[in-house]
Parts: C-alpha cells; structure tokens; sequence
C-alpha cells in the first residue's frame, strides 16, 4: 500500500486519537477525565496504532509521518500505563521524548527557520569582509567600538563591555537577552509569520556584521572561540522560536478545514512544547557564555573541542532522542 493511501485510510483516526490525548493533557490527566471520555475503547486504539506504527516503519514511509505515530504511541503509552505522573516524570517526557519528537515532525519549518538565519549570517559577513564600511550600515560607529573592546586579544574577559562583571551578574543579563530575543521572534509570528521571518533575517544580519568586522580587525579567534559553544544552544533555540513563530503564522494563512481561531489554537498547543524546549536552550546557553566563553584563560583549541562537542550534541538530540525501536 502507497503511504498517500495509508495516510488518507487512517487520518480521521489519528486525528481523534491526538484529540482524545490532547484533552486528557489539558485536564491534567486525572482519573475522573479518564472515566469520562473515552476509556473504555482506549486499549483497541492504542494497539491499533501500534500496529500502523510498525507498518510505517516496516515499509519505510516518510519520516515525518512515522515520528508523528511514535509521538502518538508513547503519548498514549503514558495515559495507558501510569495513573498520574509527577512533575518531574512530566518534565523528563517533554525534554526526552516530546521536545525533540515534535522537532521532527516539523522539520520542514526547522530547516525554513535555519536558512532564514544563516544565510543572511554568512551573506553579510561576507559583504563586510569585502567591504569592511559596510559594518557602518548596521552598527553605529560607537557600537563597533564596544565590539573591538569587547573582543580584544589581550582583554580579561570576552563579550563584555566591563571586566569587572561578575560570571553571576552575566548569566542573568544573558538569560534576559536571549529570552528576550526568542520571544519576540516565536509572538512575532502572529503577524502571518512575517515577523519570525523578520527577527531571524534581523538577527542574521547583525551577527554576519559582527563576525565580518571582527574578523577585519585581527579578532576572529577570541570572537570564535567565545561564540562557537553556546551558540549551539542559543542559535539553534532561535531557529526553534522562529520554527514555532512560524507555524502560528501557518495556521493563520493556510487553517485548512478549521476556522483560523481553531487552527491558531491548534498550533499554539503544538507549539508550546517546542516554546518550553527553546528557553530551556536559552538559559543552557546563557550559563555556558557566563561561565565558560568569555574566560581567557582556557586555551582556544580546548574552546574549539568542547564547542564542536555541543554542537554534535545538539545535532544527536534532536536526531535520535525521542525514538523507539517499537511499541512497549
């Protein structure tokens, strides 16, 4: 069988499926909620998604549509075999299982998101370092004179404009920052997506500049060096606020058979789970550029190793966590 034609004999079912999870969840999973709504035919339609799943994978349908089944089956796990699970067991399902699970199953967006980053990124980078005026274009001349300050080989402390800051006091101006930026760029998205699409190419842009210029000036290692461990977090979590922001804005353009309130609604409870994985990211990021990036007296290769680490750790998060070789 054709996954088209899987898929078409089966949506209605997964749909309900998702819908019968979804209102469990919003309830807060309580026995009651269980009583009421759809108990008993429970266990037939867990195992028959069960058997859809094996079927997917046995036949190598598309990606997406297996990670969305699995997602479903180990949601529908937790309600079958637990009776109500405590915060923590909640907060290790959403970052183990649910997190990067619904990741994947928007991948489409995710990777829209990264080359609406990165490629203004690299492209202004590479104007500035071809024609190093053109960093007057996006900074003021006083603002690059506090990024050749803040980066200077010989400084006590990178990306900063004062060394006497404390790694403390950092980390909370960083948590503001960050978290700052990934909201703006996720509520942005209720503008039909312009917004996300608006704050990623903003954000892009500057960073292309800063690294340009730096690069210029004879600074590219401590800039380099400082950015490339947290920047797996932080660049990767703003590619997830802009991922989300875009779905919001999806759902508004293209709702499909639902009214735009419902379809907005719909993506908001999609989305939250990747809104809750992004700060989580931000705030990693922002303890690892406080109390590991801008110190000087870590030699640059040790900086370069544990960076490329972080970033190969992000890379097998997103890509293997959350799977299962089969149904329990």
């Amino acid at each position: 069988m054709k996954q088209q034609e899987f898929e078409r004999r089966h949506e209605s079912e997964w749909s309900a499926f998702e819908q019968l999870l979804g209102g469990w969840e919003r309830a807060g999973r309580t026995r009651r909620t269980a009583a009421a709504a759809g108990v008993e035919e429970f266990p037939a339609r867990y195992r028959r998604l069960c058997q859809q799943l094996a079927l997917a994978r046995d036949r190598d349908y598309a990606t997406n549509l297996c990670d969305r089944l699995n997602s479903l089956v180990l949601r529908g796990h937790q309600h079958l075999y637990q009776t109500r699970a405590g915060i923590w067991s909640r907060v290790a399902d959403t970052a183990a299982i649910r997190f990067p699970g619904r990741v994947r199953i928007e991948a489409r967006l995710f990777w829209l998101a990264a080359v609406v980053l990165y490629l203004p990124m690299t492209a202004m980078a590479v104007v500035v370092l071809e024609s190093p005026d053109m960093v007057y274009a996006v900074f003021e001349p006083e603002e690059v004179v506090r990024l050749e300050q803040m980066y200077r080989p010989d400084a006590d402390h990178w990306g900063r404009e004062r060394g006497s800051d404390s790694d403390f006091m950092m980390f909370g101006h960083y948590i503001h920052n960050n978290i700052g930026i990934g909201f703006r760029t996720f509520a942005s998205g209720l503008l039909f997506g312009l917004g996300s699409l608006f704050f990623l190419t903003f954000n892009g842009v500057h960073l292309g500049a800063v690294a340009g210029h730096l690069m210029n000036a004879g600074s590219a290692q401590p800039f380099f060096s400082f950015v490339i461990a947290h920047g797996a977090f932080e660049l990767t979590a703003i590619v997830l606020a802009g991922m989300a922001g875009l779905k919001l804005g999806l759902a508004l353009i293209a709702p499909g058979r639902l009214t735009r309130r419902r379809a907005l609604r719909e993506a908001a409870r999609e989305s939250v789970v990747i809104v809750y994985g992004m700060v989580a990211m931000l705030v990693l990021a922002a303890f690892v550029e406080a109390f590991w990036s801008s110190t000087t007296t870590v030699p640059a290769a040790l900086k370069y190793a544990v960076g490329a680490g972080c970033w190969m750790l992000v890379g097998a998060y997103f890509l293997l966590l959350g799977r299962s070789r089969g149904p329990r």
